[in-house]
């Protein structure tokens, strides 16, 4: 378990990660904010809990993209607790299930906005959505870099991923599992595709790509529970990692991860 170091005031924690749902809580002193919502809400509120929070915390929630994993607590937190949800306007049509959500923030990918102290820039990434986005999350010098569901990694990714002291970065399945495992060759062609999932290699890849002295922490989140397990994972990107500089996390599906300080 990571202490909180003096003077930090920025955090992330993944409450979910993987295809049974997706949340990541991000704060600053001032203003926490989800990235996703795709459990129940009352799911969320008890993973919140579990770490030490609640949702009247929260001054948003950020949607990335339409998928059931990534937005089904969404309008019932929205509702319940009055929470602004951050979304484009292409995702917000196309999500379904939502109700009547009565603060929506329409966002464009490529043009940054403040919450709060938090400086969210969304960009585009590579995924069977509408307008799938990636993130970026600054506050005070500091850096978080967001992005799942994605089937390559592309300059624009990379740019924005540049500099960051955490990363948040898809390791969706082995491709020997996935070749070898249970699914329909449909869906094994969908996942390895341009606009469908990043192996331990990519993700390996593309954070030796990005590296710098200052990126302190990496969370593997999205693994596959049938085509891939948190040490193949976890194995891939340690060929690239010192730990003694950078902290290696796995996100799972079951419960939060720990919160993590930069």
């Amino acid at each position: 378990m990571q202490k909180k170091p003096e003077n930090s005031s920025f955090c992330l924690c993944p409450l979910a990660s993987g295809s049974k749902g997706n949340a990541i809580f991000v704060s600053t002193p001032d203003t926490a904010v989800l990235v996703d919502a795709g459990l129940s809400g009352i799911e969320i509120q008890r993973r919140l809990a579990a770490v030490g929070r609640t949702p009247d915390e929260l001054k948003a929630i950020i949607i990335t993209h339409e998928h059931t994993d990534h937005v089904k607590g969404a309008g019932v937190l929205s509702r319940r607790f009055n929470i602004p949800v951050y979304v484009t306007a292409d995702t917000f049509n196309a999500c379904k299930g939502l109700g009547k959500i009565d603060r929506i923030n329409l966002f464009e990918c490529g043009a940054a906005f403040d919450i709060g102290s938090l400086v969210v820039n969304p960009f585009s990434i590579s995924h069977d959505a509408c307008d799938p986005a990636g993130l970026t999350l600054e506050h005070q010098g500091k850096k978080i870099g967001i992005a799942t569901d994605l089937g390559v990694v592309t300059n624009l990714v990379r740019t924005h991923l540049s500099n960051a002291n955490a990363l948040y970065i898809e390791a969706n399945h082995d491709p020997e599992m996935l070749m070898a495992g249970p699914y329909p060759w449909y869906l094994k062609q969908r996942i390895q595709s341009r606009t469908g999932h990043l192996s331990n290699q990519d993700a390996r890849d593309l954070v030796a790509q990005v590296f710098h002295k200052d990126l302190d922490h990496v969370v593997l989140a999205h693994l596959s529970e049938e085509n891939n397990c948190p040490e193949k994972a976890s194995t891939e990107m340690s060929k690239n990692l010192d730990p003694l500089s950078t902290a290696l996390y796995v996100a799972g599906p079951d419960q939060p991860g720990e919160m993590i300080w930069l």
